[in-house]
């Protein structure tokens, strides 16, 4: 028997998985990679017994993958907040999936917990841009102001440290993100605790490289959705996701796009529906090849060099309009 622990790169994929393994700890093999790699299920060769452990990773991407190891009769355990597509029916599979809005993978995994590192949870929460919902479980943790800004913090670096176009952008492998973060019960043991130079690392990292997003101007701006193209540089493709979640953050009644260059000439998009109206990205998104994503964030992989003013005057028309969830 093998066990295989397959999560998404970003804090709702690492702190989920976190959370699980503090709970019930396992000499797992670890499948992640950027943020963007979610075709990861497909790396698992199952066997009868075997068990999977699958997290923040969407199951309409990985369907055949899925359908493989439940037939290889391996038991899988999927919880994630994405669009699922058509969940399996098998007794071999246990699916905790939940696509509302205000709703990541690690307080799916705190409800199945029941609370036990709820801390996490928090973290991953904040990670996901979730803070009306992050900021509900902290009020119920015996936190101070202070302590709950830590988690926030600490929240937006794990989830900035996932993205990029290839690991060597990182500044972390997630896989190893996992292990340091996951030796600490409580979070802030990392922050400033045994794991304070790695979190010193991630902090600087991170204001250094939003310095440099926030030089850039928009491409196209209005009051209803706004576009910022950054170049093919390591930092820009760290920054992406973070960014655009600040963006949302300041102006919360538009929808933003980031647009990054990528070596091949073609561009990687990160999609943030407005914060007080969290609907549509996904919807969007998936008008394009490599498209995903969920109601309030979403994304495109691989968008076409040719295709970039078709993107952005479809964006533009598209939240240009009242939309309703």
């Amino acid at each position: 028997m093998a066990d295989y622990d397959v999560f998404n790169g970003d804090a709702d994929g690492i702190c989920s998985l976190t959370q699980l393994r503090l709970a019930e700890p396992r000499n797992a093999t670890l499948i992640t990679g950027v943020k963007r790699d979610i075709d990861l299920l497909q790396q698992v060769s199952a066997k009868a017994g075997d068990r999977i452990t699958v997290l923040d990773v969407s199951m309409e991407k990985n369907t055949d993958a899925l359908l493989a190891v439940l037939a290889a009769q391996a038991d899988v355990f999927y919880v994630d907040h994405h669009v699922p597509g058509e969940i399996p029916t098998a007794k071999n599979l246990t699916a905790i999936i939940n696509e509302a809005p205000d709703v990541c993978t690690a307080l799916l995994v705190n409800g199945h917990l029941k609370g036990q590192f709820a801390a996490w949870a928090v973290v991953g929460a904040f990670g996901d841009n979730l803070k009306t919902s992050a900021q509900a479980i902290a009020k119920t943790l015996p936190l101070s102001a202070e302590q709950t800004l830590l988690l926030e913090e600490l929240g937006i670096y794990i989830n900035y440290n996932g993205y990029g176009e290839k690991l060597e952008d990182l500044h972390f492998a997630p896989a190893e993100l996992f292990r340091l973060v996951s030796q600490h019960a409580d979070p802030l043991d990392f922050i400033v605790g045994a794991g304070k130079a790695n979190f010193e690392k991630l902090q600087t990292g991170y204001r250094e490289d939003m310095a440099a997003a926030a030089a850039i101007k928009p491409e196209t701006a209005t009051d209803k959705a706004a576009v910022f193209v950054f170049p093919d540089f390591a930092w820009a493709r760290r920054v992406s996701g973070v960014y655009s979640n600040d963006l949302v953050n300041q102006f919360p009644e538009r929808a933003h796009a980031v647009v990054t260059e990528k070596s091949n000439g073609n561009y990687l998009v990160s999609v943030r529906a407005p914060l007080a109206n969290k609907t549509g990205a996904a919807e969007l998104c998936k008008k394009f090849p490599t498209g995903g994503g969920r109601a309030a964030a979403a994304g495109i992989n691989d968008l076409p060099r040719d295709q970039f003013s078709h993107f952005v005057d479809t964006f533009a028309q598209f939240y240009s309009q009242t939309r309703t969830a």
